[in-house]
């Protein structure tokens, strides 16, 4: 695994995106399109501003700080 030091903004993003889609886990089925639609909106952000090879390490790194 490459080891990348993210950009702060970045990290905040993946973090969201961990919280996010933990709650829509726990949301009732009619009532997550909300949740849903911040989640596409950081998936979205996430894969363009991280190369792929790295998103594993930014993972780690978001989780880290939790």
């Amino acid at each position: 695994m490459v080891h990348t030091e993210h950009s702060r903004d970045i990290v905040q993003a993946q973090r969201d995106w961990i919280r996010i889609y933990n709650a829509l886990v726990e949301a009732p089925a009619g009532s997550n399109t909300r949740l849903r639609r911040r989640l596409i909106d950081l998936s979205r952000r996430l894969v363009q501003g991280v190369p792929r090879e790295q998103l594993a390490d930014l993972r780690q790194q978001a989780e880290e700080q939790l």
